[in-house]
Formats: structure tokens, C-alpha cells, sequence
């Protein structure tokens, strides 16, 4: 009696890892490894893009609200601090700037480990300006660096570069 009862206590964990198995394959399907990069770029792209375009009235011309932010309004809370952003106007235009490019080359997937560690340390300023902010800034940060860790993937002008290379 104790014998028939093995079987099918064994039938049972091969049908739940058979399960198991088939969702898993279903899950690689769907989250392929160069689809998850594709949508990590776009994601950290995002955010930053969206604050780089209000910072911007035209071509290479900041708005007065940009560098207001930079003059007045944020701070960084150092050890000691908060202390002013030195030169604001530099700051607004160096930052306005890097809003718009970075996320542009990671969507692109051109010069992307460089881009990602570009808004990698922008996430670490922002976090020293907002620190409260911390639970939305570990995220970007994260992302940063899963992009700097497996780079684009192949949905990328950096693999397209890359494979014409060689």
C-alpha cells in the first residue's frame, strides 16, 4: 500500500515542475534579454527627457524657471549643508543639456554604457537635491546600472556599430 502512494506522490511534483517549466519557457519567451535592455533604456530615458524638455524656451535657450531652480530653489543636502549649486546658470545649462542627450543615446542604443553612467550620476545629484525622492531615484539607479552591467542588447546602433566591426 505504501508503495502505490509514491507514484503518485511523485506524479504530483513532476506535473507541478512540468508547470513550472512551461511558465518559465512562457516567461523567457516574453522577456527576452535584448526586448528587458530595449525597455530598461526607454525607461530610464524617460523621466529625464520629460525634465530636460521644460528646462528648454528654444534651440540652446534655457527658460528663466531652469535657471531659477538652479539659483534659488534646489539645494544640496551635504554633511553640514544644504548648500547653493555653484555657478546656477552653468549648472541649469550643463544639466538641461545632458537631459536631452543622454536619453536620446539610450534610446538609440548608441554610446550606451556611457550614457547610462552619465545619468547615473545625474540620479545621485538628485538625490543629494531630493532626498526624500530616494525610493523613485533607487530605481533609476538601478536601471543605470543593469544597462551599465549587460549594455544595450541588440536592439542597438552600439551592436548594429559592433557587428560591423568585426
Amino acid at each position: 500500500m505504501a508503495l502505490e502512494r509514491q507514484p503518485a506522490r511523485s506524479d504530483r511534483r513532476q506535473g507541478i515542475g512540468g508547470l513550472v517549466e512551461r511558465v518559465n519557457a512562457i516567461v523567457c519567451a516574453i522577456a527576452r534579454p535584448s526586448l528587458t535592455q530595449l525597455a530598461l533604456r526607454i525607461g530610464l530615458a524617460v523621466p529625464f527627457w520629460r525634465s530636460g524638455i521644460n528646462k528648454w524656451d528654444g534651440f540652446l535657450q534655457l527658460n528663466d524657471v531652469a535657471v531659477l531652480l538652479f539659483s534659488s530653489e534646489f539645494k544640496l543636502h551635504l554633511p553640514g549643508g544644504p548648500y547653493a549649486f555653484p555657478a546656477p546658470d552653468a549648472m541649469a545649462f550643463a544639466t538641461g543639456s545632458a537631459e536631452i542627450l543622454l536619453p536620446i543615446l539610450l534610446v538609440l542604443g548608441l554610446a550606451t554604457r556611457l550614457a547610462a553612467s552619465g545619468l547615473l550620476v545625474m540620479t545621485l545629484v538628485v538625490q543629494l537635491t531630493v532626498p526624500d525622492g530616494w525610493p523613485v531615484h533607487v530605481t533609476w539607479a538601478a536601471m543605470a546600472l543593469g544597462i551599465m552591467a549587460w549594455g544595450p542588447g541588440r536592439v542597438s546602433l552600439d551592436h548594429l556599430i559592433e557587428r560591423c566591426k568585426g
